[in-house]
């Protein structure tokens, strides 16, 4: 699993520490020991995780545009990682219709750009881009999609992440070919991870940040899509994926330059409606939804991952099912309402995680 004697003094770049997952990243770095640069935009939302965690007392905080290639590369070759995650992202699909132009400039050639800077970076071995579960030609399988499935993307943001895979394909083939590892020593893969549940996500139009936004509020949750299933996860999981694939990396690039998947298990792609009323439940205080039958933009109906090939050959598993990712969740809502050290509870539930099999 995740080697804290790897990532001690670890020189890490990661973009988009900002957000919701790379908050998360941030804080899990820093308690293994990394010394991590974070470039990344100001936080998208307030409250934010970030700034709740004061984060950016724990890295080297750079505010930038991964849209800026020579600011890119120039902070990437002032920070000289041994590792680069890239997790910067135009994220929601709904600001996706609204705006294409951003979220393809951002997810497509800001990945070009992150490429770009790690040519020009040596020291550089491992570099793990971060894309999504919805890169997949969706097909509204029941059974999951594997790393060989066709790359499509019906919405801007889907198609853009797509896109992104695409890039890192050629990057991998072009320019940081496995079989050519002993003159570039680096080693190139993508994540694609399931939809991520967790404190600290105050993203608009997203399912558990409403819920938690109209939970506090007093209010009425209403959802959109109640039937649409999706492969729900902790964020820790797929982060723990991450860290392992970097040190697979490190280790052996060439075998481990690849597409991976980093879902829930089959048992835990459940509908909307369920995660809502387990939440009402676990919530208590009367907490209630109703369903908004209005139109609403496409988004895909049924979505699940196989992740055969991380389980047997990076030795990753989910290690909290879908209830506890819950009850971790409504944990750390109530700590935010009582105004506790956001910090602290986060840590503590990093290393429950840890602790977890």
């Amino acid at each position: 699993m995740v080697d804290k004697g790897v990532w001690k003094d670890k020189r890490v770049f990661l973009t988009g520490y900002t957000g919701f997952k790379g908050a998360w990243l941030s804080l899990w770095l820093h308690s293994l020991g990394a010394r991590v640069t974070g470039y990344a935009l100001k936080p998208p939302t307030n409250p934010s995780l970030f700034e709740l965690c004061r984060v950016d007392e724990l890295v080297k905080s750079v505010l930038a545009d991964v849209r800026d290639g020579d600011a890119l590369q120039r902070e990437m070759t002032a920070a000289q990682p041994e590792i680069v995650i890239h997790m910067a992202a135009q994220a929601l699909v709904r600001d996706s219709y609204k705006d294409p132009v951003e979220t393809y400039s951002t997810n497509v050639m800001g990945t070009v750009n992150l490429f770009e800077a790690v040519r020009k970076c040596p020291g550089v071995k491992a570099v793990v881009n971060v894309t999504t579960d919805k890169c997949y030609e969706n097909r509204e399988w029941l059974w999951g999609y594997r790393e060989n499935e066709p790359m499509c993307g019906y919405d801007p943001y889907s198609n853009s992440k797509a896109c992104s895979e695409l890039v890192t394909s050629a990057y991998r083939n072009s320019f940081f070919n496995p079989k050519e590892h002993n003159t570039h020593g680096v080693g190139l893969a993508s994540a694609r991870s399931g939809n991520v549940i967790g404190g600290g996500d105050w993203a608009p139009d997203r399912l558990v940040p409403d819920c938690v936004r109209s939970i506090l509020k007093g209010e009425k949750i209403i959802i959109r899509n109640p039937g649409a299933i999706r492969p729900w996860q902790h964020v820790l999981e797929p982060l723990c994926g991450y860290l392992i694939l970097a040190q697979k990396l490190c280790e052996n690039g060439p075998r481990f330059a690849q597409a991976w998947n980093f879902g829930p298990e089959d048992q835990d792609g459940q509908p909307v409606e369920w995660i809502v009323k387990k939440i009402c439940g676990k919530w208590g205080d009367k907490a209630s939804f109703e369903i908004d039958r209005g139109e609403h933009p496409h988004e895909a109906h049924c979505l699940k991952l196989d992740c055969s090939k991380a389980k047997g050959e990076l030795g990753w598993y989910p290690k909290w099912n879908l209830e506890k990712a819950i009850d971790k969740v409504i944990e750390w809502v109530r700590a935010y309402r009582d105004g506790k050290d956001i910090r602290k509870v986060c840590y503590k539930q990093i290393q429950e995680f840890e602790a977890a099999h």
